[in-house]
């Protein structure tokens, strides 16, 4: 069988695809490692512990606050948890939080876990109003069945139980 065909029409096609294959694999691969930085998973507490998201890789983490976790210290910065029901994971940030943050309410925090598994925050949202909750993380708590519909009052959270 020979790789080169008869027809001069069909070499032609070919050779046009021999050419432009590599061509479009490069831009595709190039265009991938150009945005590898820019892509940012989106996890709840549990799907993170679950994935074991590496150190210093950017995500968002979404959750609600957990309530009694909010720690001001002096410098500016601020722990607290956020937990799905099923998980919980500290986040250090340091800056202004949102007006409308506060203990028990939906929150995404933007940042990466570093080594010993505390998650360091660059941005966190906040939810505007009574009724928005992001959509991821209404997602997840839907899909774990803690969605307590729109509008209704956060349940009381308090650290996950271990068993």
């Amino acid at each position: 069988m020979r790789f080169w065909p008869k027809s001069r029409k069909a070499r032609q096609r070919l050779t046009i695809l021999l050419a432009v294959a590599p061509v479009l694999a490069l831009a595709a691969g190039l265009t991938l490692f150009g945005l590898r930085d820019s892509i940012s998973f989106f996890y709840t507490p549990a799907q993170a512990a679950e994935a074991h998201v590496p150190p210093g890789r950017a995500v968002q983490l979404g959750g609600l606050v957990e309530m009694g976790s909010v720690r001001k210290f002096p410098d500016g910065g601020v722990s607290f948890r956020v937990t799905d029901r099923k998980a919980s994971a500290p986040v250090l940030y340091r800056g202004d939080l949102p007006d409308l943050f506060r203990e028990g309410q939906g929150v995404v925090a933007e940042g990466s876990f570093n080594s010993q598994g505390q998650f360091i925050a660059k941005r966190v949202l906040a939810k505007h109003d009574e009724r928005y909750m992001p959509r991821d993380v209404a997602k997840a708590l839907k899909a774990q069945g803690e969605w307590r519909g729109d509008g209704a009052a956060p349940p009381a959270y308090s650290a996950p139980s271990s068993k």
